[in-house]
Order: C-alpha cells, then sequence, then structure tokens
C-alpha cells in the first residue's frame, strides 16, 4: 500500500511539539514535496484553469474572457488549487456553456477584484498588463515544453485556437527562432 498525503501544517514541528504522532510522522515521511501556495505561483492559474475547463465542459470549448482571466489571476486563492477547481467548476455549471466572465464567478471572488465601467479589471489590485503578459508568457512557454513542441496540443491544453497560439508563440519569441535572453533584454 501507498499512501499519499497532504497537509499545509509543519508536521515536524508538530511532532516536536506533540501535537502529532512521532510514528505516524516517520511512517508518512517518506518523500515530502513542498508545493507553494497558488498565489506564490499565479503562472499556473491559466494551466489550471483550462485544465478544469476541459475536465467540467469536456467535448465544448469554453473560453474564459480577458477579465475573468485578471480575477482568478488577482484572487489571493486561500483554498488553493482545491478552491479554483470549485471556481471553474461553478462557472461551467451556472454559465452559458461558450465563455466564462466575471458574472460566472463566485460573488467573493468577483468582488476581490475592482471592475472597471469597460468590464476590465481596474489595475490597482497589484497586477499590471506587463505583469499579465509576463504570466501569460510563461504560462505558453511551460505548455510547449511539456507537449515538447506539438502546437495543436500545446493549443488544446491552453484552451485558444492553433491561429491565436502561433500569434503568442511569435509574439513572445516562444519556440521556432527565439532570440537569446540578452537580446530581448535589450530590445
Amino acid at each position: 500500500m501507498r499512501v499519499i498525503a497532504a497537509t499545509n501544517r509543519d508536521l515536524e514541528a508538530e511532532y516536536r511539539n506533540g501535537t502529532f504522532r512521532k510514528d505516524l510522522y516517520f511512517r508518512l515521511n517518506v518523500v515530502t514535496v513542498h508545493l507553494p501556495s497558488l498565489r506564490e505561483r499565479r503562472s499556473d492559474i491559466p494551466l489550471l484553469a483550462h485544465w478544469f475547463l476541459d475536465r467540467y465542459a469536456k467535448g465544448s470549448s469554453v473560453q474564459v474572457t480577458n477579465a475573468a482571466m485578471k480575477c482568478l489571476l488577482q484572487y489571493d486563492w486561500p483554498g488553493n488549487v482545491r478552491e479554483l477547481e470549485n471556481c471553474i467548476e461553478r462557472a461551467v455549471a451556472l454559465g452559458d456553456r461558450r465563455t466564462i466572465d466575471v458574472s460566472d464567478l463566485p460573488p467573493s471572488l468577483a468582488s476581490a477584484s475592482p471592475v472597471t465601467d469597460g468590464g476590465e479589471v481596474a489595475h490597482s489590485a497589484g497586477l499590471t498588463s506587463t505583469d499579465l503578459e509576463d504570466i501569460e508568457r510563461v504560462t505558453i512557454q511551460r505548455v510547449f515544453e511539456q507537449v515538447k513542441g506539438d502546437k495543436a496540443l500545446a493549443g488544446k491544453m491552453l484552451g485558444i485556437s492553433r491561429a491565436t497560439l502561433y500569434r503568442k508563440l511569435k509574439r513572445y519569441n516562444i519556440g521556432g527562432h527565439a532570440l537569446p535572453p540578452t537580446s530581448q533584454a535589450l530590445q
């Protein structure tokens, strides 16, 4: 039997303080993987959101609006990945199964991100358009590397059309003829 357990507590400190059984700690502590909270790895949010979309809207081409994605990126996610999963599941269940907009998100999440009159999320909460572009670039790069350059699969995983993927690959110099990092910094 193999046991996989997760906690947000420091079990080593707990067993030393006598609040967690020492024998159980050593039985569980074979391989420890520290995974930062979702708020510490915001670049994973678009990838996870699209993965959950594939799970809860299988066969549908549900798209997330830019405003909704900005809300997802600005939220702190105290419930981590489980809360994001529940958020996407709710949006699919209550939405029109074509697009997910800010109005489809849970009220607590939508109210946490200020929205301007044009429906766009205000940047006063911390993220700028440059930050969002960096997150998008990193996410696309990560997916592109995971699928070993398979553009069709990368587009599917990201939930974007092939044409959009090609445009973004070119924009961010991902794949084919990317400039070296020092050249990119000078541009």
